[in-house]
């Protein structure tokens, strides 16, 4: 099996954000341009970073995103001095409009695996998230990228708004011939900070009602199931990828997090100067990392504690779990 993003302790990962500009205005886009800026990277400066990154760990998993990637037009470049450094993988996640005939530019030896976002089992549900039309441009560039013999994967973000359809979605996942299949948590970042009244976020008691034995029925059909633990019961331990994983966000004004529910803040630990990667001063969001809390994750706790429910005695009865370290399911 190709290699992917891995959400595990260990893991070495680049997200790398090559611009912001979308076509698609999707309600929880977690973009936020007054932190992550409105630049496009041009390949010289692309290349550059791909350079120094791989020398802190060129066995990293190379995520290329925005955005939507497939609109820079030097992707391919990108992928191939990515392949040319000897990254561990290279995947490319895409609203499934794939641009500039990005199938026609790049291989199957290029790309590990082309991962498509999409939020809803039916067009209707999906298209109330992401746009219009988004459903069916997202399945045909699926079969698109299938009949070209490229690996693809399926992201799902979880919300109150389409929850109570995932359960339903494995008989399309197997119809679409998808190989790995990401469960994502919806934060509090981005469009869903700025929508807090419409309380997207699912509760502690939906989410484990739902999500595990969905994930555990999907992957009977032979799909790898990628799904965020999130609410963890008070003697779970609590592990923060910040001290276990080797995880980097880079966006195209230079910042680099190695947090995501830090991005909505100048909490970056690291920034990309005149094509030199420098440590930010404190307090960033590496002095987070090492917090020890009842609570589990204290970016959670400081952003988003609606998710915590406390009983009556005052005592958490969860603790949040780090969104960058997940569960797996293989058949």
């Amino acid at each position: 099996m190709k290699k992917t993003v891995a959400f595990s302790k260990n893991a070495a990962n680049l997200f790398f954000h090559l611009l912001t500009r979308c076509n698609l205005r999707c309600r929880h886009c977690y973009i936020n341009v007054k932190q992550h800026g409105k630049n496009t990277l041009d390949l010289e400066t692309i290349e550059a970073w791909l350079k120094i990154l791989a020398v802190i760990n060129k066995k990293a998993n190379v995520i290329f995103l925005g955005g939507e990637p497939t609109l820079h037009p030097d992707l391919p470049a990108a992928i191939q001095k990515a392949k040319f450094l000897g990254y561990n993988s290279i995947t490319v996640d895409t609203n499934g409009y794939l641009f500039n005939n990005i199938l026609t530019k790049v291989s199957p030896d290029d790309v590990d695996y082309f991962s498509f976002s999409l939020d809803g089992v039916t067009r209707k549900t999906n298209d109330m998230i992401r746009g219009k039309g988004s459903f069916d441009t997202c399945i045909r560039g699926i079969n698109r990228a299938v009949r070209k013999g490229f690996n693809t994967s399926l992201i799902y973000t979880v919300s109150a708004m389409n929850i109570h359809e995932l359960d339903s979605i494995a008989p399309l996942l197997h119809d679409l011939k998808i190989d790995r299949f990401f469960i994502q948590v919806i934060g509090i970042r981005g469009k869903s900070a700025e929508n807090r009244k419409n309380q997207l976020q699912v509760s502690s008691g939906d989410w484990l009602k739902i999500v595990p034995d969905a994930a555990r029925k999907i992957a009977r059909y032979g799909i790898t199931v990628t799904y965020p633990k999130v609410f963890l019961s008070p003697e779970d331990p609590f592990e923060c990828a910040g001290l276990v994983a080797d995880n980097y966000f880079i966006f195209p004004n230079g910042r680099v997090y190695r947090c995501p529910l830090c991005e909505d803040y100048p909490l970056h630990s690291m920034v990309f100067k005149d094509n030199t990667l420098v440590n930010t001063p404190r307090i960033n969001e590496n002095d987070f990392f090492a917090l020890d809390i009842d609570e589990g994750c204290v970016m959670n706790k400081l952003i988003q504690p609606d998710n915590l429910s406390d009983i009556s005695d005052g005592t958490t009865k969860h603790k949040i779990a780090c969104c960058m370290l997940k569960e797996e399911i293989r058949n």
